[in-house]
Protein backbone atom coordinates (compact mmCIF):
# COMPACT_ATOMS: atom_id res chain seq x y z
CA UNK A 1 0.00 0.00 0.00
CA UNK A 2 2.66 2.27 1.06
CA UNK A 3 5.57 1.17 -1.18
CA UNK A 4 4.59 3.28 -4.22
CA UNK A 5 3.58 6.52 -2.18
CA UNK A 6 7.09 6.30 -0.92
CA UNK A 7 8.83 6.10 -4.55
CA UNK A 8 6.86 9.04 -5.63
CA UNK A 9 8.73 11.29 -2.55
CA UNK A 10 11.05 13.70 -2.95
CA UNK A 11 14.61 13.19 -1.54
CA UNK A 12 15.01 13.72 2.04
CA UNK A 13 16.75 16.91 2.45
CA UNK A 14 20.57 17.37 3.75
CA UNK A 15 20.60 17.58 8.00
CA UNK A 16 20.61 21.54 9.10
CA UNK A 17 24.46 22.20 8.89
CA UNK A 18 27.00 22.76 12.00
CA UNK A 19 27.77 26.10 10.21
CA UNK A 20 23.56 27.30 10.18
CA UNK A 21 23.75 26.25 14.15
CA UNK A 22 27.11 28.47 14.72
CA UNK A 23 25.87 31.23 12.78
CA UNK A 24 22.20 30.73 15.07
CA UNK A 25 24.58 30.95 17.85
CA UNK A 26 26.63 34.09 17.00
CA UNK A 27 23.07 35.96 16.39
CA UNK A 28 21.20 34.99 19.58
CA UNK A 29 24.25 35.83 21.68
CA UNK A 30 25.39 39.34 19.40
CA UNK A 31 22.59 40.13 21.79
CA UNK A 32 24.16 39.79 25.09
CA UNK A 33 26.62 41.29 27.31
CA UNK A 34 29.94 39.99 27.93
CA UNK A 35 28.71 39.25 31.58
CA UNK A 36 25.84 37.36 30.73
CA UNK A 37 25.10 33.48 31.11
CA UNK A 38 22.76 31.85 29.03
CA UNK A 39 21.49 28.21 29.70
CA UNK A 40 18.97 26.31 27.27
CA UNK A 41 17.60 23.20 29.14
CA UNK A 42 16.24 20.11 27.36
CA UNK A 43 12.53 18.52 28.44
CA UNK A 44 12.66 16.20 31.06
CA UNK A 45 11.01 12.79 30.44
CA UNK A 46 7.63 12.08 30.74
CA UNK A 47 6.01 8.69 32.34
CA UNK A 48 3.23 7.46 30.67
CA UNK A 49 2.79 4.95 33.29
CA UNK A 50 5.16 3.36 36.11
CA UNK A 51 7.94 2.62 34.16
CA UNK A 52 7.17 3.74 30.60
CA UNK A 53 7.81 6.54 29.35
CA UNK A 54 6.35 8.50 25.96
CA UNK A 55 9.01 8.99 23.16
CA UNK A 56 10.70 11.75 23.92
CA UNK A 57 11.25 14.98 22.05
CA UNK A 58 13.64 17.68 23.55
CA UNK A 59 12.69 21.49 23.73
CA UNK A 60 12.21 23.21 20.30
CA UNK A 61 14.97 25.95 21.47
CA UNK A 62 17.29 22.98 22.19
CA UNK A 63 16.75 21.76 18.70
CA UNK A 64 16.97 24.99 17.42
CA UNK A 65 20.54 25.93 18.62
CA UNK A 66 22.12 23.11 18.42
CA UNK A 67 20.57 20.36 17.46
CA UNK A 68 20.77 17.69 20.00
CA UNK A 69 18.12 15.96 20.53
CA UNK A 70 18.90 13.47 23.70
CA UNK A 71 17.27 14.00 26.98
CA UNK A 72 19.01 15.03 30.02
CA UNK A 73 20.93 17.79 27.46
CA UNK A 74 21.68 21.19 28.94
CA UNK A 75 23.21 24.15 26.51
CA UNK A 76 25.52 26.67 28.15
CA UNK A 77 26.83 30.11 26.62
CA UNK A 78 29.25 32.15 28.56
CA UNK A 79 31.75 34.27 28.02
CA UNK A 80 35.65 33.61 28.02
CA UNK A 81 39.19 35.01 27.14
CA UNK A 82 37.60 37.23 24.99
CA UNK A 83 35.15 35.18 23.14
CA UNK A 84 31.50 33.12 23.59
CA UNK A 85 32.14 29.56 24.55
CA UNK A 86 29.27 26.77 23.58
CA UNK A 87 28.99 24.24 26.69
CA UNK A 88 26.69 21.16 25.92
CA UNK A 89 26.27 18.63 29.07
CA UNK A 90 24.95 15.54 27.67
CA UNK A 91 24.40 11.86 29.23
CA UNK A 92 27.97 10.13 29.64
CA UNK A 93 28.06 6.81 27.98
CA UNK A 94 27.27 4.32 29.55
CA UNK A 95 27.29 0.45 28.57
CA UNK A 96 24.60 -0.95 30.49
CA UNK A 97 22.33 1.68 29.62
CA UNK A 98 23.04 1.39 25.95
CA UNK A 99 22.67 -2.77 25.70
CA UNK A 100 18.98 -1.50 27.25
CA UNK A 101 17.97 2.08 25.39
CA UNK A 102 20.23 2.18 22.30
CA UNK A 103 23.62 3.59 22.02
CA UNK A 104 24.62 6.89 23.34
CA UNK A 105 26.89 9.84 21.42
CA UNK A 106 28.47 10.70 24.80
CA UNK A 107 31.12 13.68 25.10
CA UNK A 108 33.26 12.64 22.48
CA UNK A 109 30.12 12.28 20.14
CA UNK A 110 28.94 15.76 21.50
CA UNK A 111 32.30 17.71 20.30
CA UNK A 112 32.53 16.21 16.65
CA UNK A 113 29.57 16.08 15.75
CA UNK A 114 27.62 19.29 17.03
CA UNK A 115 28.41 23.00 16.90
CA UNK A 116 29.80 23.38 20.68
CA UNK A 117 33.24 24.20 21.90
CA UNK A 118 33.22 22.04 24.72
CA UNK A 119 31.20 18.76 26.20
CA UNK A 120 30.60 17.43 29.41
CA UNK A 121 28.54 14.66 31.28
CA UNK A 122 25.33 16.08 32.43
CA UNK A 123 26.35 14.84 35.96
CA UNK A 124 29.13 17.85 36.45
CA UNK A 125 26.38 20.32 35.31
CA UNK A 126 25.81 21.71 38.94
CA UNK A 127 29.84 21.99 40.18
CA UNK A 128 30.19 24.09 36.27
CA UNK A 129 27.54 26.13 37.35
CA UNK A 130 28.30 26.97 40.49
CA UNK A 131 31.66 28.46 38.95
CA UNK A 132 29.92 30.26 36.30
CA UNK A 133 27.05 32.05 38.14
CA UNK A 134 29.86 33.44 40.14
CA UNK A 135 31.25 35.48 37.55
CA UNK A 136 27.87 35.98 35.84
CA UNK A 137 25.85 39.35 36.25
CA UNK A 138 22.62 38.29 34.66
CA UNK A 139 21.69 34.68 33.90
CA UNK A 140 19.11 33.96 30.88
CA UNK A 141 17.22 30.90 31.91
CA UNK A 142 13.62 29.79 30.88
CA UNK A 143 12.22 29.01 33.85
CA UNK A 144 10.16 25.80 34.89
CA UNK A 145 11.93 23.04 32.62
CA UNK A 146 15.01 22.14 34.46
CA UNK A 147 14.11 22.79 38.69
CA UNK A 148 17.39 21.69 39.72
CA UNK A 149 18.88 24.33 37.16
CA UNK A 150 16.11 26.82 38.33
CA UNK A 151 16.83 26.04 42.66
CA UNK A 152 20.70 26.59 41.64
CA UNK A 153 19.94 29.82 39.55
CA UNK A 154 17.47 31.55 42.67
CA UNK A 155 19.57 30.13 44.90
CA UNK A 156 22.65 32.08 43.06
CA UNK A 157 20.77 35.59 42.72
CA UNK A 158 19.21 35.36 46.13
CA UNK A 159 22.61 34.74 47.85
CA UNK A 160 24.16 37.21 49.86
CA UNK A 161 27.12 36.17 51.70
CA UNK A 162 30.78 38.27 52.39
CA UNK A 163 31.91 37.54 48.74
CA UNK A 164 29.40 39.31 47.08
CA UNK A 165 29.10 42.08 49.54
CA UNK A 166 33.28 42.76 49.12
CA UNK A 167 33.41 42.28 45.40
CA UNK A 168 29.94 41.75 44.06
CA UNK A 169 30.05 38.78 42.44
CA UNK A 170 27.30 36.63 41.49
CA UNK A 171 24.44 37.24 39.24
CA UNK A 172 21.92 40.04 39.73
CA UNK A 173 18.76 39.13 37.79
CA UNK A 174 17.17 36.80 35.38
CA UNK A 175 16.07 37.01 32.03
CA UNK A 176 14.13 34.50 30.29
CA UNK A 177 15.66 34.25 26.89
CA UNK A 178 13.00 32.95 24.84
CA UNK A 179 11.75 36.20 23.37
CA UNK A 180 14.90 36.49 21.56
CA UNK A 181 14.98 33.11 20.71
CA UNK A 182 11.75 33.13 19.03
CA UNK A 183 12.25 36.16 17.15
CA UNK A 184 14.82 34.17 15.19
CA UNK A 185 12.88 30.77 14.38
CA UNK A 186 10.06 33.11 13.15
CA UNK A 187 12.07 33.88 10.11
CA UNK A 188 13.30 30.03 8.64
CA UNK A 189 16.20 29.68 6.54
CA UNK A 190 16.59 27.95 3.37
CA UNK A 191 17.72 24.96 5.31
CA UNK A 192 14.59 24.86 7.56
CA UNK A 193 12.35 25.49 4.30
CA UNK A 194 13.76 22.30 3.20
CA UNK A 195 12.74 20.31 6.61
CA UNK A 196 9.66 21.42 6.60
CA UNK A 197 8.79 21.22 2.74
CA UNK A 198 10.17 17.24 3.29
CA UNK A 199 7.54 16.70 6.08
CA UNK A 200 5.04 18.60 4.31
CA UNK A 201 5.39 15.87 0.94
CA UNK A 202 5.10 13.28 3.03
CA UNK A 203 1.78 14.49 5.23
CA UNK A 204 0.00 15.30 1.64
CA UNK A 205 0.93 11.81 0.40
CA UNK A 206 -0.37 10.48 3.84
CA UNK A 207 -3.63 12.36 2.88
CA UNK A 208 -4.00 10.85 -0.25
CA UNK A 209 -3.74 7.05 1.02
CA UNK A 210 -6.57 7.95 3.55
CA UNK A 211 -8.97 9.49 0.92
CA UNK A 212 -7.74 6.34 -1.53
CA UNK A 213 -8.84 4.03 1.74
CA UNK A 214 -12.12 5.53 2.44
CA UNK A 215 -15.07 3.72 1.97
CA UNK A 216 -18.32 3.09 3.63
CA UNK A 217 -18.02 1.52 7.32
CA UNK A 218 -14.24 1.96 7.47
CA UNK A 219 -13.42 3.23 10.91
CA UNK A 220 -12.15 7.32 12.29
CA UNK A 221 -8.95 4.80 13.93
CA UNK A 222 -8.20 2.79 10.52
CA UNK A 223 -8.07 6.17 8.64
CA UNK A 224 -5.86 7.06 11.03
CA UNK A 225 -3.19 4.70 11.09
CA UNK A 226 -3.07 4.45 7.58
CA UNK A 227 -1.87 8.13 7.65
CA UNK A 228 0.34 8.23 10.85
CA UNK A 229 1.62 4.65 9.09
CA UNK A 230 2.96 6.80 6.19
CA UNK A 231 4.68 9.26 8.58
CA UNK A 232 7.12 6.82 9.46
CA UNK A 233 6.74 4.97 6.59
CA UNK A 234 8.29 8.37 5.07
CA UNK A 235 10.93 8.25 6.76
CA UNK A 236 9.74 11.04 9.38
CA UNK A 237 9.42 10.66 13.67
CA UNK A 238 5.73 10.51 13.43
CA UNK A 239 3.47 12.97 14.19
CA UNK A 240 3.82 16.19 15.08
CA UNK A 241 0.65 17.02 17.06
CA UNK A 242 -1.94 13.66 18.00
CA UNK A 243 -4.01 13.33 15.03
CA UNK A 244 -7.51 14.73 14.59
CA UNK A 245 -10.40 11.96 12.32
CA UNK A 246 -13.50 12.75 12.75
CA UNK A 247 -16.48 11.54 10.16
CA UNK A 248 -20.04 13.06 10.38
CA UNK A 249 -20.72 15.03 13.73
CA UNK A 250 -17.36 14.33 15.00
CA UNK A 251 -16.29 16.63 12.21
CA UNK A 252 -17.85 19.67 13.63
CA UNK A 253 -15.51 19.45 16.67
CA UNK A 254 -12.35 21.20 16.47
CA UNK A 255 -10.13 19.43 18.43
CA UNK A 256 -11.62 15.84 18.15
CA UNK A 257 -8.88 13.23 19.11
CA UNK A 258 -11.00 10.26 20.05
CA UNK A 259 -11.15 8.77 16.31
CA UNK A 260 -13.27 5.83 17.50
CA UNK A 261 -16.01 6.11 15.45
CA UNK A 262 -17.30 4.32 12.10
CA UNK A 263 -17.60 6.51 8.85
CA UNK A 264 -20.62 5.87 6.92
CA UNK A 265 -20.63 6.93 3.08
CA UNK A 266 -22.78 10.01 3.46
CA UNK A 267 -20.70 11.64 5.69
CA UNK A 268 -17.70 13.83 5.54
CA UNK A 269 -14.72 13.10 7.36
CA UNK A 270 -12.25 15.85 8.45
CA UNK A 271 -8.46 14.82 9.06
CA UNK A 272 -6.13 17.13 10.51
CA UNK A 273 -3.10 15.70 10.86
CA UNK A 274 0.75 16.78 10.22
CA UNK A 275 4.41 14.94 9.92
CA UNK A 276 7.83 15.72 11.98
CA UNK A 277 10.57 15.94 10.43
CA UNK A 278 14.08 16.55 12.17
CA UNK A 279 12.03 18.35 14.25
CA UNK A 280 9.70 20.50 11.77
CA UNK A 281 6.04 20.09 11.28
CA UNK A 282 3.68 19.92 8.95
CA UNK A 283 0.15 20.71 9.37
CA UNK A 284 -2.64 19.96 7.23
CA UNK A 285 -6.29 19.75 7.32
CA UNK A 286 -8.78 17.97 4.53
CA UNK A 287 -12.00 16.96 4.07
CA UNK A 288 -13.82 14.69 1.58
CA UNK A 289 -16.97 12.40 1.31
CA UNK A 290 -16.75 8.67 2.79
CA UNK A 291 -18.42 7.97 -0.31
CA UNK A 292 -16.30 9.24 -3.03
CA UNK A 293 -19.43 12.09 -4.03
CA UNK A 294 -20.09 15.21 -2.45
CA UNK A 295 -23.73 15.54 -2.01
CA UNK A 296 -24.90 19.23 -2.47
CA UNK A 297 -25.10 20.53 0.54
CA UNK A 298 -21.75 19.33 1.13
CA UNK A 299 -20.38 20.41 -2.35
CA UNK A 300 -22.36 24.31 -1.37
CA UNK A 301 -20.21 24.60 1.85
CA UNK A 302 -17.12 23.09 0.71
CA UNK A 303 -16.53 25.72 -2.22
CA UNK A 304 -17.56 28.47 0.26
CA UNK A 305 -14.36 27.35 2.44
CA UNK A 306 -12.11 26.70 -0.60
CA UNK A 307 -12.58 29.64 -2.29
CA UNK A 308 -12.03 31.86 1.20
CA UNK A 309 -9.04 29.79 1.99
CA UNK A 310 -7.32 30.64 -1.66
CA UNK A 311 -7.99 33.73 -1.32
CA UNK A 312 -6.61 34.45 2.46
CA UNK A 313 -3.28 32.36 1.19
CA UNK A 314 -3.11 34.88 -1.41
CA UNK A 315 -2.67 37.55 1.14
CA UNK A 316 0.12 35.98 2.59
CA UNK A 317 2.69 38.38 1.42
CA UNK A 318 5.58 40.51 2.22
CA UNK A 319 4.19 43.71 3.38
CA UNK A 320 0.75 42.08 4.98
CA UNK A 321 -0.21 42.52 7.99
CA UNK A 322 -0.69 38.56 9.89
CA UNK A 323 -3.76 39.03 11.01
CA UNK A 324 -5.01 39.81 7.06
CA UNK A 325 -5.60 36.35 6.07
CA UNK A 326 -7.92 35.81 8.66
CA UNK A 327 -9.56 38.95 8.08
CA UNK A 328 -10.11 37.98 4.05
CA UNK A 329 -11.38 34.31 4.96
CA UNK A 330 -14.04 35.71 7.12
CA UNK A 331 -15.31 38.08 4.60
CA UNK A 332 -15.20 35.25 1.81
CA UNK A 333 -17.26 32.71 4.37
CA UNK A 334 -19.57 35.37 5.46
CA UNK A 335 -21.07 36.15 1.92
CA UNK A 336 -20.82 33.02 0.93
CA UNK A 337 -23.15 31.85 4.08
CA UNK A 338 -25.09 35.34 2.87
CA UNK A 339 -25.58 33.65 -0.65
CA UNK A 340 -27.02 30.68 1.19
CA UNK A 341 -29.33 32.76 3.40
CA UNK A 342 -27.45 30.94 6.08
CA UNK A 343 -26.94 34.28 7.41
CA UNK A 344 -29.55 36.74 7.00
CA UNK A 345 -27.36 39.50 8.86
CA UNK A 346 -25.82 42.89 6.25
CA UNK A 347 -21.89 41.30 5.91
CA UNK A 348 -20.21 44.06 8.45
CA UNK A 349 -23.07 42.96 11.24
CA UNK A 350 -21.98 39.62 10.33
CA UNK A 351 -18.49 40.25 10.80
CA UNK A 352 -18.57 41.86 14.25
CA UNK A 353 -16.66 39.91 16.58
CA UNK A 354 -19.16 39.75 19.56
CA UNK A 355 -22.69 39.44 17.78
CA UNK A 356 -21.82 38.58 14.08
CA UNK A 357 -23.63 35.26 12.64
CA UNK A 358 -20.10 33.97 11.06
CA UNK A 359 -19.10 32.87 15.02
CA UNK A 360 -21.98 30.30 15.19
CA UNK A 361 -20.39 28.07 12.32
CA UNK A 362 -16.49 29.61 12.14
CA UNK A 363 -15.50 30.08 15.55
CA UNK A 364 -11.28 29.64 15.50
CA UNK A 365 -8.30 31.76 13.50
CA UNK A 366 -7.69 31.28 10.64
CA UNK A 367 -3.96 29.87 10.62
CA UNK A 368 -1.20 30.42 12.67
CA UNK A 369 2.84 29.95 13.05
CA UNK A 370 4.60 27.06 12.02
CA UNK A 371 8.10 25.43 12.55
CA UNK A 372 9.56 23.26 15.22
CA UNK A 373 6.22 23.99 17.19
CA UNK A 374 3.03 22.87 14.92
CA UNK A 375 1.98 26.33 17.29
CA UNK A 376 5.28 28.13 16.84
CA UNK A 377 6.83 30.72 18.81
CA UNK A 378 6.62 34.19 17.53
CA UNK A 379 4.87 36.89 19.07
CA UNK A 380 1.98 38.02 17.04
CA UNK A 381 1.63 41.73 17.97
CA UNK A 382 4.82 42.57 19.27
CA UNK A 383 4.30 46.77 19.66
CA UNK A 384 0.30 45.81 20.14
CA UNK A 385 -0.56 46.20 16.27
CA UNK A 386 -0.53 43.23 13.82
CA UNK A 387 3.22 42.33 12.98
CA UNK A 388 3.55 42.49 9.21
CA UNK A 389 4.78 39.51 7.17
CA UNK A 390 8.48 38.80 5.72
CA UNK A 391 9.78 36.82 3.70
CA UNK A 392 10.69 33.43 5.46
CA UNK A 393 7.83 33.36 7.94
CA UNK A 394 5.41 29.83 7.16
CA UNK A 395 1.85 30.01 8.16
CA UNK A 396 -1.43 28.09 8.15
CA UNK A 397 -4.13 29.06 6.58
CA UNK A 398 -7.38 26.61 7.66
CA UNK A 399 -10.59 28.15 7.69
CA UNK A 400 -14.00 26.17 7.74
CA UNK A 401 -17.58 26.15 8.73
CA UNK A 402 -18.94 23.57 11.28
CA UNK A 403 -22.39 22.79 11.20
CA UNK A 404 -23.14 20.85 14.62
CA UNK A 405 -26.59 19.77 14.88
CA UNK A 406 -25.80 18.47 18.42
CA UNK A 407 -25.16 21.96 19.51
CA UNK A 408 -27.88 23.52 21.72
CA UNK A 409 -26.44 26.87 21.60
CA UNK A 410 -27.32 27.18 17.63
CA UNK A 411 -30.34 26.62 15.46
CA UNK A 412 -28.68 24.31 13.11
CA UNK A 413 -30.12 24.22 9.07
CA UNK A 414 -30.77 20.63 8.46
CA UNK A 415 -29.75 20.97 4.94
CA UNK A 416 -26.25 21.49 6.37
CA UNK A 417 -26.44 19.61 9.92
CA UNK A 418 -23.24 17.87 11.14
CA UNK A 419 -21.41 18.96 8.17
CA UNK A 420 -17.86 19.99 9.03
CA UNK A 421 -15.30 21.09 6.40
CA UNK A 422 -11.28 22.87 7.41
CA UNK A 423 -9.02 22.89 4.17
CA UNK A 424 -5.61 23.74 5.76
CA UNK A 425 -2.33 24.25 3.68
CA UNK A 426 1.08 25.68 5.06
CA UNK A 427 2.05 28.61 3.72
CA UNK A 428 5.88 29.91 3.20
CA UNK A 429 5.89 34.21 2.70
CA UNK A 430 8.45 34.77 0.14
CA UNK A 431 9.10 38.25 -1.70
CA UNK A 432 7.11 36.97 -4.68
CA UNK A 433 3.98 34.91 -5.21
CA UNK A 434 3.03 32.47 -1.49
CA UNK A 435 4.81 29.46 -1.28
CA UNK A 436 2.48 26.54 -0.46
CA UNK A 437 4.73 23.90 1.04
CA UNK A 438 1.42 21.37 0.82
CA UNK A 439 0.55 22.09 -2.41
CA UNK A 440 0.40 18.80 -3.45
CA UNK A 441 -2.09 17.28 -1.11
CA UNK A 442 -5.41 16.91 -3.00
CA UNK A 443 -8.05 19.68 -2.40
CA UNK A 444 -10.28 20.59 -5.19
CA UNK A 445 -13.40 18.80 -5.88
CA UNK A 446 -12.62 16.90 -8.99
CA UNK A 447 -9.20 15.66 -7.67
CA UNK A 448 -11.11 14.90 -4.28
CA UNK A 449 -13.73 12.29 -6.14
CA UNK A 450 -11.11 10.97 -8.41
CA UNK A 451 -8.97 10.04 -5.90
CA UNK A 452 -11.73 9.14 -2.90
CA UNK A 453 -11.96 4.85 -2.84
CA UNK A 454 -9.77 4.01 -5.18
CA UNK A 455 -7.79 1.16 -3.84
Amino acid sequence: MFEGAFKSLPDKPQDISKESYRERQTRLLSQFDVGDLVIISSLPEATRSNDVHYPYRSSSDMLYMCGWSDPEATLVFYHEEGQWIAHLFVQPKDTLMEIWEGRRPGVEGALRDWAVDRASPSNELSSHLHELLEKAVRVHLRTGINTNIDSIVVRAVEKRDRKRQHFGTGPISVEDPSRRIAEMRLRKSEQEIEQMRYAADVSSKAHELAMAASKDGIHEFQIQSIIEGFFVYGGTSGWAYPSIVGCGENATILHYTVNNSPCKSDEIILIDAGAEYNGYAADITRSWPIGGTFSDAQKEIYEIVLDAQEKAIDACRVGNPYNMPHEVACKALAEGLIRLGIITQPLDEALDFESGDLRKWYMHNTGHWLGLDVHDVGTYKPDGTPRLLEAGMVLTVEPGLYFGAWRPDVDCPERYANIGIRIEDDVLVTDGDPDVLTDSCPKTIDDIERIVGSL
